[in-house]
């Protein structure tokens, strides 16, 4: 299934930024999978056998209002190949090529407490310069970190929490005893 995802997400993307599309194809691709996401009868109807595709294109063309018809194009390409469980994966294929595209690099950072706003925006001007690359910072509480931060840089993890220190701590004294 994630090979296949790959695939359909890649060709519209390409599709998308052939025709400058890119933000408008990624934000109601979004809408309509949290639409089947969030409406178990319209994801039964669309992911069901027991529907033609004929009678899920004309659902299709009642559902979307407005769509972009390079979507409207793909989403009945998936309807016509049996492929629209794949949807959701699509979306965050689609989405993970649109973050590279625009050098987007996403930041995750964990505190016990929440971070001072300033303190934040200085953390992600800093790994802004060292990566060259455009920080999407959201910040997380967890009282279990109990102090310090937990960051993550895209597929990366630096974890200075004394949480952390704690259980390093513990493997070591572990180990000599």
């Amino acid at each position: 299934m994630e090979e296949i995802a790959q695939v359909y997400s890649r060709s519209l993307f390409e599709v998308a930024k052939e025709h400058d599309k890119l933000d408008s194809i990624k934000e109601q691709l979004a809408v309509f999978a949290d639409a089947l996401e969030e409406n178990r009868e319209l994801a039964i109807f669309f992911f069901s056998p027991y529907f033609s595709t004929e009678e899920k294109k004309r659902g299709l063309e009642s559902a979307l209002v407005d769509a972009d018809p390079t979507l409207v194009n793909f989403l009945e390409l998936l309807i016509e190949k049996h492929r629209m469980p794949v949807i959701f994966r699509t979306r965050r294929q689609y989405e993970t090529l649109w973050d590279i595209e625009h050098r987007l690099l996403p930041v995750e950072v964990t505190s016990a407490v929440a971070l001072d706003p300033a303190v934040a925006e200085e953390l992600g001007s800093r790994i802004r310069e060292q990566t060259g690359q455009n920080v999407e910072l959201t910040s997380k509480v967890d009282p279990d970190v109990l102090g310090g931060i937990v960051l993550r840089v895209g597929n990366s993890i630096l974890d200075a929490s004394i949480k952390n220190r704690l259980q390093q701590l513990r493997r070591e004294v572990a180990r000599t005893t």
